[in-house]
This record gives C-alpha cells, sequence and structure tokens, in this order.
C-alpha cells in the first residue's frame, strides 16, 4: 500500500493535528494512521519496515536464486516474505506465496499487517494455501506460467511433514533444478535453532539454520537472516 505522502511529510501533519486539536501526540499519529488505510501508527511503522527489508532481498536477488530467509520466531519472517512476493514486481516477476502454516483467512490479515489491500492481493500475489504444498505441487502449480515467478515458500521444515512426499533434501534439488532452468526466484522461509538465542550473537548463520532432517545445504546460493529489524545476506553454506 502507497503512502499518501513521505513518511516524515505524514509525522508532520501529525504534529499539526496535535496541535490544533489539542490531543496527545500518539492519538494524532493513529488518526493520520487510519487515513492511510492502517489500523494504528505502528501498524503503518511496521508495514514501512517491512517494505524496506523486503527491498534489501528483492535488490540482491537474481534470475535462478534458491535462497533460504532465515529468522527466529516472532521477527517478522513471515511478513517480510509475503512482502517479497507482493513487490514481486519490482523485478518485473508474478509474486507466489505458497503456505503450509497459515490458512487462508490468516493470510487475508497478514496482507493487511504488511500494507496489501486483500480485495486487490489477486494483482499483487498469488496465495496458495493447499495442504498438499510440496516442491512437485509448486512446479506443477507453475507450469503453465509463462511470466518469470517470484515464488516464497513458508515454510522449509513444513515440506516433508507428509511421508508421500520425497524427502526435504530431494525437493530441494528439484527446486534448484526448476529456477536454474526457468530462471524463477525461490525464497524458503525457514526456522533458526532455538539455540541461537542461548548463543549471543548478534545474527544468525547459516550454523543456526533448523534441520529435522537431513539437507545439503549447498543448494541454496543465498542466504538472508532476520534478526532485531535488521537482515544480512550471506552467500554460501
Amino acid at each position: 500500500m502507497q503512502f499518501s505522502a513521505p513518511i516524515y511529510i505524514l509525522k508532520r501533519k501529525a504534529r499539526l493535528l496535535a496541535r490544533e486539536t489539542d490531543a496527545p501526540l500518539h492519538q494524532a499519529l493513529d488518526k493520520v494512521a487510519a487515513r492511510e488505510g492502517y489500523r494504528s501508527w505502528s501498524h503503518l511503522a511496521s508495514s514501512k519496515d517491512n517494505e524496506h527489508l523486503a527491498q534489501d532481498v528483492l535488490l540482491q536477488l537474481n534470475s535462478g536464486d534458491l535462497c533460504l530467509v532465515g529468522a527466529r520466531p516472532g521477527q517478522g519472517k513471515t511478513r517480510v516474505g509475503l512482502t517479497l512476493a507482493a513487490q514481486a514486481s519490482c523485478l518485473e516477476r508474478k509474486g507466489y506465496f505458497f503456505t503450509l502454516e497459515y490458512h487462508a483467512g490468516d493470510v487475508v490479515d497478514l496482507l493487511t499487517d504488511v500494507g496489501v489491500d486483500p480485495r486487490s492481493a489477486k494483482s499483487a500475489v498469488v496465495v496458495d494455501t493447499s495442504d498438499d504444498i510440496s516442491a512437485d505441487y509448486i512446479i506443477r502449480r507453475l507450469s503453465a506460467e509463462t511470466a518469470p515467478a517470484l515464488i516464497v515458500v513458508d515454510y522449509l521444515q513444513l515440506l516433508d511433514q507428509k511421508r508421500s512426499h520425497p524427502s526435504l533434501d530431494d525437493q530441494m534439488r528439484s527446486l534448484r533444478h526448476y529456477v536454474d532452468e526457468t530462471g524463477a526466484i525461490c525464497a524458503l522461509i525457514s526456522q533458526i535453532d532455538r539455540a541461537f538465542d542461548l548463543g549471543g550473537k548478534p545474527m544468525p548463520g547459516v550454523s543456526d539454520i533448523r534441520l529435522p532432517n537431513p539437507l545439503d545445504l549447498s543448494v541454496f546460493k543465498k542466504f538472508f537472516f532476520l534478526h532485531n529489524g535488521k537482515i544480512r545476506l550471506h552467500k554460501d553454506a
């Protein structure tokens, strides 16, 4: 969702509104945010943060990239991933968001949280919440797509929960082959092991990726790690 003015102008409007109405600044900020279509100023600000982080990722993606976006719970990795898919047009691509974590109703709320109008979301990003999501499912789903795709999958560790699906390692090799052949871009959202919380490091790394099942991480071309509102690129395993 585009703001009617740069955020510093919106803050200035809120300060003027607070003076004119003799209201607390936080109330004026919330009123200005409501006019922009957000629940509150904090909602507006977090949406902007998601957009900045997603832009940081977009600027470093190339055709054929299979990458991983990892973070601990509560760091906003799903919202960043959804924003990434919604902004695929910046790379002249169509965005797809496949999730095994959320139902359709949940995704509507998430779209609102990242500043995408759910009523027009179909034009911004294709959302798929099927229980059958796997690498083969994603590849079949995109088989008729003629435009370049930017695919976000939420999330890596859920892809081989069904015994009928290939191993996680086989699925990632299939996705790597698919993006190599088609020039698509695919980002896998990933959990980070909880031991990271006790390690004192400022940012997770490849060794912190949670791997309940074997996976050769060299299949990924790039790794992005998110923590405390910052994102960092790591290029290889």
